[in-house]
């Protein structure tokens, strides 16, 4: 099976997001989807506002650990889907940069692998953000759980 590339460039649009979750509505042995959206944070470090992040990576890494990721999980958990989306390059706050979308035909199942999903891929995935702040100035972004 060829690897899924999880990457598009700039934010993850809601109409993207609607689109992916209305191809499931025939899919009849769903019972429960999780979603997990990661929304840029308009926040303030260091007396200095956050109006975006850059997001980079060493992408043919990223998605082989992303492979190895989804396979864990599918082996660990009843799954009938799962997908996910990460933005690469700039991403303004208040738009997705992240979208984890799991389907499985009981609602514990389809929780708990988003959420590892989620955790997993902050702590292993070799994916950076610049946070750019509004003086054009920048830092680059620790992963807080």
């Amino acid at each position: 099976m060829a690897i899924k590339n999880i990457f598009m460039q700039g934010a993850i649009s809601p109409a993207f997001i609607a689109e992916s979750i209305g191809h499931h509505r025939h899919k009849t042995t769903i019972g429960a989807h999780n979603i997990f959206l990661g929304q840029v944070r308009k926040d303030i470090i260091e007396s200095k506002e956050v109006t975006a992040i850059e997001y980079t990576s060493y992408e043919a890494m990223a998605l082989i650990k992303m492979d190895e990721i989804r396979e864990d999980i599918f082996t660990k958990y009843e799954l009938t889907c799962m997908h996910v989306f990460h933005s690469l390059g700039m991403v303004n706050a208040g738009e997705i940069c992240l979208f984890v979308f799991a389907s499985s035909k009981h609602r514990r199942t389809a929780f708990e692998a988003c959420e590892e999903t989620v955790e997993r891929i902050k702590l292993e995935l070799p994916v950076w953000g610049k946070e750019i702040f509004a003086d054009g100035n920048y830092k680059w972004k620790e992963n807080i759980a």
